[in-house]
């Protein structure tokens, strides 16, 4: 005799439950769907139509057995879902900039290219935010089913303090000054020198990069002053302010690494200078990697920053 619907639905139900629990389980829905199934009979409803009926209310007998069970269903649940994703945010901000920067050094100081230090960066970068993802993923699941603590719970000490957000007074004179001073040394270095060698001034700047050149950065920090104006106009950040911020830093990365990598952005008699006094390809070679990643770590951080506040703002 071919099994009903209601037995063939017990029979799933129970089956993944643990021994101990299956008869108990087995008789109740039994009962609760005999009983469920007669209430529709008495309102006349067709035997077979009434059995589907009933059964399609309990829905899928794996998610019912699992609350029999007390199973969770979800990968990470509301216990560890906070600790999950705070730890997880914390070691993909220190660990993968970090490993980054020791990525770019050892391709650098190997011989390798500037193309190839930034190609070797981005993928073990990208491959390690994979791998913290991926196994701290991995440790929290198996918290969440083995029922286990993490041992962290909350407290009122840890609500976070009032920030600014770098829209007053103080950040708007601090922007703009740091901008004047930034332009007050180019033009200094143009005509007196910021570099002694032997009591002689040299430039730090390549001289060729007069007016042209230096025109470009001009432009770039002067729209960077502008743009500090609007955001303390404004009050806040908001995402064009955030996305022009990301986009005059990646103006003045391209500039610098385009001229560092054509030869065109550090004076070459400084370089002489430095050769002359000792100082070898090797050094010349590391410094030059070392300026490389403190411009892209600079730009890198002046994006995420705005972004952050940008995010804080349209929370408030």
């Amino acid at each position: 005799m071919p099994a009903t619907l209601t037995t063939r639905y017990i029979d799933t139900t129970a089956r993944s439950l643990p021994a101990e629990l299956q008869e108990d389980v087995r008789e109740e829905l039994s009962a609760s769907i005999a009983d469920a199934v007669e209430a529709r009979l008495h309102r006349g409803e067709d035997p077979l139509v009434a059995e589907r009926a009933v059964l399609t209310e309990l829905g899928d007998p794996a998610v019912l057995a699992a609350g029999y069970a007390d199973r969770p269903l979800q990968l990470i649940g509301p216990r560890h879902y906070l600790t999950w994703i705070r730890l997880l945010r914390l070691l993909l901000l220190i660990v993968v900039p970090v490993v980054a920067v020791v990525v770019g050094l050892v391709e650098g100081l190997s011989g390798g290219s500037i193309g190839d230090v930034i190609g070797e960066v981005i993928g073990v970068g990208l491959s390690t935010a994979v791998h913290i993802a991926f196994w701290v993923t991995v440790v929290f699941a198996v918290l969440e089913r083995s029922g286990a603590e993490t041992g962290l719970t909350w407290t009122v000490d840890q609500l976070p303090k009032e920030r600014s957000t770098g829209t007053g007074w103080v950040d708007l004179l601090a922007s703009l000054i740091f901008l004047a001073l930034a332009l007050v040394a180019v033009t200094w270095d143009h005509l007196r020198g910021l570099a002694v060698v032997d009591g002689e001034a040299l430039e730090v700047l390549s001289p060729d990069l007069w007016p042209a050149g230096i025109l470009v950065l001009v432009v770039l920090v002067l729209l960077e002053a502008a743009l500090a104006v609007a955001i303390f106009r404004g009050g806040r950040w908001s995402i064009g302010t955030a996305v022009a911020n990301s986009a005059l830093a990646v103006g003045f990365m391209s500039w610098a690494l385009t001229l560092l990598g054509r030869e065109q952005l550090l004076n070459p008699e400084l370089l002489v200078a430095a050769r002359s006094h000792g100082v070898d390809a090797e050094t010349m070679r590391i410094l030059g990697i070392i300026l490389v990643l403190s411009i892209v770590g600079i730009s890198i951080w002046d994006i995420i920053d705005g972004w952050v506040k940008t995010a804080r703002d349209r929370r408030r």
